[in-house]
């Protein structure tokens, strides 16, 4: 066995244990901590396919930025997670319906599944010869691919506002300034003049 044969079966291990533990895992801190594994080691097959661009890109976006804010939103809100689990008890019976599913179509697609004779031919005409990777995807992305590019951001600017207006909670308890209120104000009902007399007091 190569090393980069034993590299991709340590890789591929750690993926598949990091995503099934990030599912399984009680702790939601210990579940993000799983899932980092899983980015790392999803990081490391794109390395062993030669897309060094998109293993440094899953590293540096999800890995640096998007799981370590998961991690801070985890411990930071007040989240009863006691109440969630019992919510999700509800629906176990579906979702391991739907997890069978998922599973069966997997076994069907990985038995059908097999090389293609001209896919080293595909993957010359993507990449020519003295073009990296790098400036093959950029090609790829702003020139072929530029409209469905654009619409993927659009759908994560939509996820992002979601995620936005679900979270967002207004207190009573607290005071919040609303400037249009103090605009549209009636200077004759917001003041009271009171005629205070010497030596009396309001």
């Amino acid at each position: 066995m190569t090393i980069a044969a034993l590299a991709f079966y340590l890789f591929a291990i750690c993926a598949i244990a990091g995503g099934l533990f990030t599912v399984i895992s009680r702790n939601p801190v210990h579940s993000v901590l799983w899932l980092i594994l899983a980015f790392l080691s999803s990081a490391g097959l794109f390395v062993l396919l030669g897309a060094e661009f998109v293993a440094m890109l899953l590293i540096i976006v999800y890995v640096g930025a998007v799981m370590v804010l998961f991690l801070f939103v985890v411990m930071m809100l007040d989240v009863d997670f006691a109440e969630l689990k019992a919510e999700m008890a509800k629906y176990l019976p579906l979702a391991l319906l739907i997890g069978v599913v998922l599973l069966m179509q997997f076994a069907m697609a990985y038995g059908a599944w097999d090389y293609a004779e001209h896919a080293a031919d595909a993957r010359a005409a993507v990449t020519p010869e003295g073009v990296e990777n790098t400036a093959a995807l950029g090609q790829l992305i702003y020139d072929k691919y530029f409209l469905l590019f654009q619409l993927a951001g659009l759908i994560l600017l939509v996820a992002m506002i979601g995620a936005i207006v679900l979270t967002l909670r207004h207190r009573s308890n607290i005071k919040r300034q609303n400037v249009l209120h103090q605009m549209w104000r009636d200077p004759a009902k917001a003041m009271e003049l009171k005629d205070v007399k010497p030596g009396q007091g309001l």
